[in-house]
């Protein structure tokens, strides 16, 4: 168990997208992790954001940061070589739309040389994942209903952390969804080494302090063995 770490990503869902280069490398130098870059097609969640040109052009500006871009559509397995191509370490896709097909997702992205993240909605059991989790890296809890950045936690959640917690000590584990210095103490009691966090970061006065702090919540945790 001491082999996970506490990783911080921010989202940049409400970043000015007409700065992103600017505001993410504002992150990575207040202490992110990596970058969640969030992915939406219009139809498997309402709204939309942006592609494989947008995600390949913030490459081309910010060489060596981690990208995990969490895939908000109806056909992960469309964009699979596109992120690889545009410089994606970690593609992770919702579970809900391929639940037949999770399998052949996971080797084609492990093929086009990615990681791979499974999620799930907060209307999806965990045991709807369970069974994927030998191909995956890691599991991402969604702690709102995707799509929309500013949403309130749903501490209701934590019990699939849990769970996934006890089953899969080694896993990393991604909470996204209303976490903030507020939200963080449930979300690494609960297990989650993984911190998606959106407005709490991007809005904060300080990033590095917001960062520092969600941080050493979730690395306490570890330390205490709650992950």
């Amino acid at each position: 168990m001491s082999s996970l770490s506490a990783r911080i990503g921010p989202s940049i869902l409400n970043a000015d997208l007409s700065q992103l280069h600017e505001e993410s490398q504002r992150l990575l130098d207040n202490g992110a992790d990596y970058l969640h870059l969030d992915v939406m097609d219009g139809t498997f969640v309402p709204n939309l954001t942006f592609g494989h040109p947008v995600v390949k052009c913030l490459r081309n500006k910010i060489k060596d940061a981690f990208f995990e871009t969490h895939m908000m559509v109806q056909n992960p397995a469309q964009w699979i070589e596109p992120m690889a191509d545009a410089g994606v370490q970690q593609y992770t896709f919702h579970i809900e739309p391929v639940m037949d097909r999770v399998p052949e997702v996971c080797r084609k992205v492990r093929e086009a040389g990615m990681k791979v993240g499974l999620a799930i909605k907060p209307g999806t059991s965990v045991d709807a994942v369970q069974q994927y989790i030998a191909e995956a890296d890691m599991v991402l809890v969604m702690t709102v209903e995707p799509g929309f950045g500013g949403q309130k936690f749903m501490g209701d959640m934590m019990p699939k952390v849990q769970w996934l917690r006890e089953q899969y000590p080694l896993l990393d584990i991604e909470v996204d969804g209303g976490v903030g210095l507020a939200t963080i103490e449930q979300c690494a009691k609960a297990g989650a080494n993984m911190i998606v966090a959106g407005t709490a970061i991007i809005r904060a006065d300080d990033q590095a302090a917001v960062i520092r702090d969600l941080r050493n919540s979730v690395q306490g945790a570890i330390s205490k063995g709650c992950c």
